[in-house]
């Protein structure tokens, strides 16, 4: 206790409220998650009993077995006119648990109210799907108290940072849909540019290293898209299939190309950002290095960047897909049909990607240089 109180005492004025803002934040953002059935136009039920009253066998035609259940709710109606009122809910769910989960008291659900015929009190309905918010809430919050703990002041500015991003996208996104003239792709190009200058200039700061970094991140991703049109187009998309994009009433060519471009923006910003504070710190720690010795430290920093990040791409796409490859290898599909169908998109991003930091790995490391000896001149 003691030692917390003289922690308490050595802060400054500022940190202790920048801690009680954001201790106000928690509390406020908790409590209104768990009042806030009223900004909800769907009716919101409170699951307060349940029970089993039946369950069966089943089995399809691949033989697979599995157990299905008929459980009975009552709920408490949170929110509209029928607010307060009980209603009535019939859940069917399988112990695979594939499309359906069974629910336990303290569960929100989404519900739609059936029109009451005999006039009676007993309110019954259909679940439409579970309110999440409170369970959102939590892992934010967590995120972003393991990024303060851990990163401190930078990891206020990304929080912030990526805050700004994803308002951005979303606005880019919604200007995309209401309007039929603007390209996806040079939206997607101006949002690319805005989240490259913004995060790295919060995170990074306005310094030397940060200008070399967003241009090596800017040059190594336009670089990449260009190379993967022209790939596209001399291939004529060969291999890649769009079934996941079927219901698109946009060229899905167009939507995976902006896509690679945003997906692989974060790896390449990744790469451009050590390459640059690497060679950066070397000089600060020895002014007269040598430029020769700086090629050196930053080729082999590429190196060891480069498997790494590769690998964290190719992982980071490939992991979405593998509920669908176990689906399709369940259903006795072929090794071919199963990879062409569910990671052809998959592997064309992770290669796009792939490029994009082996291309700026060089990128960042002579235009870090070319900034140090400017620093240099200066001096």
């Amino acid at each position: 206790m003691k030692i917390f109180t003289n922690y308490i005492k050595g802060m400054s004025y500022k940190r202790v409220a920048f801690y009680i803002l954001l201790g106000l934040c928690f509390v406020i953002s908790v409590y209104f998650v768990h009042h806030n059935y009223s900004f909800y136009d769907r009716t919101i039920a409170e699951v307060i009993k349940t029970n089993i009253e039946k369950s069966s066998e089943i089995r399809d035609e691949h033989q697979n077995h599995d157990k299905l259940y008929t459980q009975h709710i009552v709920a408490k109606i949170k929110n509209g006119e029928d607010k307060g009122k009980f209603i009535h809910l019939t859940n069917e769910f399988t112990s695979s648990g594939a499309y359906d989960q069974e629910y336990v008291v303290g569960n929100e659900l989404f519900v739609s109210i059936d029109k009451k015929a005999d006039g009676t009190q007993d309110l019954t309905g259909t679940i439409k799907d579970v309110k999440r918010d409170k369970y959102v809430l939590t892992v934010g919050w967590i995120f972003i108290f393991i990024l303060l703990f851990v990163a401190k002041k930078q990891g206020l500015f990304s929080i912030i940072s990526l805050v700004v991003n994803a308002i951005l996208l979303s606005y880019a996104l919604d200007i995309y849909l209401n309007t039929s003239h603007i390209s996806l792709l040079f939206i997607c190009s101006i949002s690319a540019i805005l989240f490259t200058v913004i995060s790295l200039l919060l995170v990074s700061g306005f310094k030397e290293k940060t200008y070399a970094a967003i241009i090596a991140t800017l040059l190594g991703t336009f670089i990449t898209m260009i190379i993967t049109y022209f790939v596209m187009k001399i291939t004529m998309g060969n291999g890649l299939r769009y079934e996941e994009m079927q219901f698109l009433t946009r060229p899905p060519q167009v939507v995976f190309i902006a896509g690679v471009l945003v997906g692989s923006l974060g790896a390449v910003m990744d790469v451009a950002i050590t390459m640059s504070s690497s060679l950066f710190e070397l000089y600060e720690k020895n002014n007269d290095i040598p430029v020769k010795a700086l090629k050196a430290s930053g080729r082999d920093i590429g190196k060891d960047v480069m498997g790494i990040m590769t690998n964290i791409l190719f992982f980071a796409y490939i992991s979405g897909s593998i509920p669908m490859l176990i689906l399709y290898f369940k259903n006795s599909s072929s090794l071919s049909f199963t990879l062409s169908m569910n990671l052809s998109l998959e592997i064309a991003r992770a290669l796009a990607g792939g490029i994009g930091i082996v291309l700026t790995i060089p990128i960042a490391l002579y235009t870090t240089i070319f900034f140090i000896n400017r620093k240099r001149e200066r001096v």
